[in-house]
């Protein structure tokens, strides 16, 4: 899909996912390295254990499809070599912090002076300006900057971290998205521009909405081990089975009521819940509870019910019947188990790669979605070190100046890149919708088709407005909803397929998030609607894909989090695991959503050719474990949790600061930065912190219980924003562990106008988040709120289909607008 198009890849840890899927995409990614390789080459895993920078499996999980030079850009001979590839580069995407490219005389002005048609990437921790741009950061204190943290763990215990980094990689699948938006405008206008993608904005999408929490007036949401509290209420995700844990939920409300009284029904005939329990009102299940018409008190008499039937049962026997029964049950995968999935055997996910140097294949994670036009294939496995250093060197010597394909030069900047897009969203819930708000919010027309008789559950998941549930209260659905319209049409009348067809005649792109049986039921399927439109793209999101013995599991990004290896990496050693904030890989699939789309559309305006995608969420989201499930296939450990422990680095960890539930996450990354610590402990304490066992990492990393001790002493007697600014002056990695109440005022995020305050014709205003990149010459334009239901019907029948009003007149008569 991208095969006409070359990537500079300049990326360390923070980004290098980026690259590796445009390359997946078909682009001709080269990695420039310095001379002795990437950072990335010497983090761990190891293949076989042993140490060596073309070993590194952390290395392997994100170089596939990529070429490797070998340059010192500190020397004038490495930087003219870095111009010369950059005036024959479509993108060129970096990781250095703010100005280091630039003092090099390689930074995006000095770039796009010699080709002005490129797309320069800048992913950073905290992006290109603010407050804390030249902050250090690592994957634990960006989490802790982004507000994952504070909602993940024990409540009497630390925050907790996902012990398979994350942070970077949400960063860097954003900024493949963000990429590939500008290359749109790019097509349409002959232009490159600069793309800034900041890390912590990236990883507020984990946080799941709740940072706006403090403009809607709702109540705080921590973490509680296996579940989250609100207020006094606690509400499990995780329970014990006979060999392991499940994750379900039982809340009920509309959009899980059905399946909790399916549940209920089951326990109910295996005598582990009474009539009384059975029969509740599990439809408005949540608004009683919240309401305090259901006491707490009974709600976690239901759940110790729950517990003791969920400890009868093994985790196959629970999702045989989550298949067999449609409930909303899956099992926590340890790694070991993801790698063994029947599932994703039956899909064939696991796509061999062969190591010549080895002298074997290697099993890498699979394809983050399945296009049908276009497969994905593995064309290289990762490079070593300048391995293609004199065939890219050979390549430049015969390569004419390039010169932009999609306009001619110096065309004017098209204000909203994807303005020439027509999207047709059956999606609901999160990831879904997620995806098309980034494609709306960078101009797409994108029309919802919804209707009262199903209504979207995101509708009625809170925080709301003015605390008062209602389909057109929801912050949530604001957020993720904003800039689309909404169309009111009622699916199961046959006499609303016409207006479909009609819609899918008007649309480039075709999006849903059903069931794999319901498109089909409708005779909406791709095979149906190409002979409607032949160049249709058509893209279907689900948690297990379209084929397999578990495609049929319903459910929300909760339970693919679960089956993926997540949920069982989170938490402690000595306790059981505490699973991630409610759907985490609702947060993963969209990137590949919007990233899958734009290449598929890329593909479509040099060829004509539409096609389908299947993309299963559980797939996508294994991209973000690919470093644990190779030391499994490779090395047979199964990673397990660490808490907050780090294989490389000590001290690393959440420590206790002032205040009630106050926290610091620290990450000494060096030699240096432990050494700049124990300075400042020791003017501050007067204690003499720095011994010759705790001078090397390996010191460090042998006792680290002993240093998280003594830190913990000394944090505590500090205000946590106090402590971070001190910390980050002595350039040691450091974050408060941000509230979603810190998060709304946080400088940072003020700056780069994270929040955006639309109008809303109910609620006078509406706060959602903006954009989680920037571009420098098309920024997203959001400014019109999420849609009142069907408020568009009117306007989509009669300017975008040309319908008359006698023709819709006709319809409203038919009663398929509702």
């Amino acid at each position: 899909m991208l095969s006409p198009y070359r990537v500079l890849d300049l990326c360390h840890e923070h980004g290098m996912i980026c690259g590796q899927i445009l390359g997946d995409l078909g682009a001709d990614v080269i990695v420039v390295e310095p001379p002795d390789g990437a950072s990335a080459r010497r983090t761990g895993p190891f293949y076989q254990d042993l140490p060596d920078p073309d070993g590194s499996l952390y290395w392997w999980a994100y170089s596939r499809n990529k070429r490797s030079i070998t340059l010192d850009l500190t020397t004038p001979e490495g930087q003219d070599a870095l111009r010369r590839l950059a005036m024959h580069a479509h993108f060129l995407i970096e990781s250095f912090a703010p100005g280091t490219l630039a003092a090099y005389g390689l930074g995006y002005d000095d770039l796009m002076a010699l080709n002005p048609a490129l797309v320069y990437v800048s992913i950073t921790a905290f992006g290109q300006s603010g407050p804390k741009a030249a902050y250090t950061a690592s994957d634990l204190t960006l989490l802790a900057a982004g507000g994952q943290l504070v909602l993940t763990g024990d409540d009497d215990r630390a925050p907790v971290r996902t012990s398979v980094p994350q942070a970077e990689l949400h960063a860097g699948a954003e900024a493949a998205c963000a990429a590939l938006v500008a290359h749109h405008a790019r097509q349409r206008s002959g232009r490159g521009q600069h793309v800034d993608v900041s890390a912590q904005q990236a990883v507020a999408l984990t946080t799941m909405s709740r940072i706006l929490i403090t403009p809607l007036d709702a109540t705080e949401s921590t973490r509680s081990a296996g579940g989250i509290k609100m207020g006094e209420l606690r509400t499990r995700s995780i329970w014990p089975t006979q060999d392991g844990y499940v994750s379900l939920g039982i809340m009920g409300g509309p959009g899980i009521g059905r399946f909790t009284q399916r549940l209920m029904a089951w326990m109910y005939e295996e005598g582990f819940c009474d009539a009384a329990t059975r029969d509740k009102d599990w439809m408005m299940y949540a608004e009683l509870v919240f309401s305090g018409e259901e006491p707490i008190e009974e709600f976690e008499r239901v759940q110790q019910m729950v517990e003791s039937f969920t400890r009868s049962k093994t985790k196959a026997e629970l999702l045989r019947a989550a298949l067999d029964r449609g409930l909303l049950i899956a099992p926590l995968s340890t790694i070991d188990e993801t790698v063994n999935n029947p599932h994703l055997a039956e899909r064939q996910y696991w796509t061999p790669l062969s190591h010549p140097e080895l002298g074997q294949s290697i099993r890498y994670p699979g394809p983050f979605a399945r296009f049908g036009a276009t497969p994905m294939a593995y064309r290289r496995r990762p490079p070593t070190v300048g391995e293609h250093t004199l065939e890219i060197e050979a390549e430049l010597a015969t390569l004419s100046r390039h010169v932009p394909e999609a306009a001619p030069s110096g065309s004017a900047a098209v204000p909203h890149p994807l303005s020439d897009i027509k999207i047709l969203d059956f999606t609901w819930v999160m990831a879904g919708p997620t995806a098309t708000r980034v494609l709306a919010d960078y101009g797409a027309t994108v029309v919802r088709v919804e209707s009262a008789g199903r209504l979207d559950p995101m509708r009625l998941f809170g925080p709301y407005h003015d605390g008062e549930p209602g389909p057109e209260n929801s912050g949530w659905f604001q957020n993720i909803n904003a800039g689309k319209m909404s169309l009111r049409l009622d699916l199961s009348n046959q006499a609303a397929h016409p207006v479909i067809h009609d819609l899918v005649r008007w649309a480039d792109v075709v999006i849903e998030s059903f069931s794999p049986k319901a498109m089909r039921a409708w005779q909406f399927d791709y095979e149906s609607l190409r002979r409607i439109k032949p160049d249709l793209i058509m893209l279907s999101t689900c948690l297990m894909g379209q084929s397999g013995p578990y495609s049929q599991l319903a459910g929300y990004g909760n339970l693919a989090s679960a089956i993926a290896g997540f949920d069982a990496l989170v938490g402690w050693p000595d306790r059981d695991p505490a699973g991630l904030f409610i759907a985490y890989t609702d947060t993963i699939a969209p990137r590949f959503t919007v990233a899958a789309l734009l290449a598929a559309l890329e593909y479509r305006h040099r060829t004509g050719v539409g096609q389908y995608i299947d993309q299963a969420q559980l797939e996508s989201a294994l991209q973000f474990l690919s470093p644990a499930l190779l030391d499994y296939v490779v090395n047979g450990r199964v990673q397990a949790r660490m808490g907050n422990d780090d294989t490389h680095m000590a001290p690393h960890g959440v420590y206790p600061t002032l205040g009630e539930d106050r926290w610091i996450a620290i990450a000494v990354q060096s030699d240096a930065q432990w050494q700049a610590l124990c300075g400042l402990m020791q003017t501050q304490t007067g204690l003499p912190f720095v011994t010759a066992r705790f001078a090397q990492a390996q010191q460090r990393l042998a006792h680290r219980a002993e240093l998280d001790a003594i830190l913990a002493s000394w944090t505590r007697q500090h205000d946590p924003h106090t402590l971070e600014a001190t910390l980050q002056a002595q350039g040691i990695a450091a974050s408060a562990v941000l509230t979603m109440d810190d998060l709304y005022r946080d400088p940072q995020l003020t700056h780069r106008g994270h929040l955006l305050e639309l109008n809303h014709p109910l609620h006078t205003v509406t706060t959602v988040e903006g954009s989680r990149f920037r571009l420098s010459d098309t920024p997203a334009h959001i400014t019109r709120s999420a849609p009142i239901l069907g408020c568009d019907t009117e306007y989509v029948l009669e300017t975008l289909l040309g319908y008359s009003p006698d023709h819709i007149r006709k319809l409203v008569s038919q009663e398929i607008l509702r």
